[in-house]
């Protein structure tokens, strides 16, 4: 994402937007619309977590998907009856244009008939097959090293990178998450976690957690 956004957009207040959002996918219909998409996509953010757990540990005000941005164009073609809105700093572009989308890297999935909200995509940066951590460009993982799938097939992003994102920021469905999270972790994925939080969020109080 770019610096400068182009400028309008819309601004919705936090009841419409829940309101909007209440439609939203759950993972295995997102799934079953992208079966036969070729770009390496994932469930990202708390939902991947859920997969990861293998049960639905909280409700989700929405489900959210990583791809690389060059092949977000495959994914936009699986949804021709929708539309796509850029997403950043707040505000909305409807049905976004070049501009918008260069700017951003959240995309969301509008029913244009009802208004809802339907699926949020995350365009990553990339370097051909290398995902690139927008946070911190040190941090790059081939694709396959950064996606798991659960039985029944559907790919998410897995729990370390999931947390690291939510490191940011801690929320408090954030700190739920990482507290139902951290028992599940072998040694070896808590030992990556530590380190990519010590390379993008130096000493996060997470870190002392990851130790105990």
């Amino acid at each position: 994402m770019t610096d400068s956004l182009p400028p309008g957009g819309v601004v919705l207040g936090a009841d419409e937007l829940e309101a909007r959002w209440a439609d939203a996918w759950r993972p295995e219909q997102v799934a079953e619309r992208l079966a036969t998409v070729d770009a390496p996509w994932c469930i990202a953010a708390g939902w991947a977590l859920d997969l990861f757990r293998g049960r639905q540990s909280r409700p989700h005000s929405d489900v959210e998907i990583a791809v690389p941005a060059a092949r977000f164009p495959e994914i936009r073609h699986r949804f021709p009856e929708f539309v796509f809105d850029a997403v950043g700093s707040g505000r909305i572009w409807p049905a976004a244009e070049a501009a918008a989308l260069t700017a951003t890297h959240q995309t969301w999935l509008r029913a244009p008939a009802s208004g809802q909200f339907l699926l949020d995509v995350f365009r990553e940066p990339h370097e051909g097959g290398m995902w690139v951590c927008r946070r911190d460009e040190r941090l790059r993982l081939p694709y396959d090293a950064i996606i798991e799938r659960t039985a029944d097939g559907i790919p998410y992003l897995i729990p370390e990178l999931v947390l690291l994102f939510k490191a940011k920021a801690v929320r408090p469905k954030d700190q739920a998450d990482f507290d139902g999270v951290l028992p599940l972790l072998g040694q070896a994925r808590r030992d990556v976690l530590g380190e990519w939080l010590e390379l993008v969020h130096p000493g996060h109080p997470w870190l002392a957690k990851l130790a105990g």
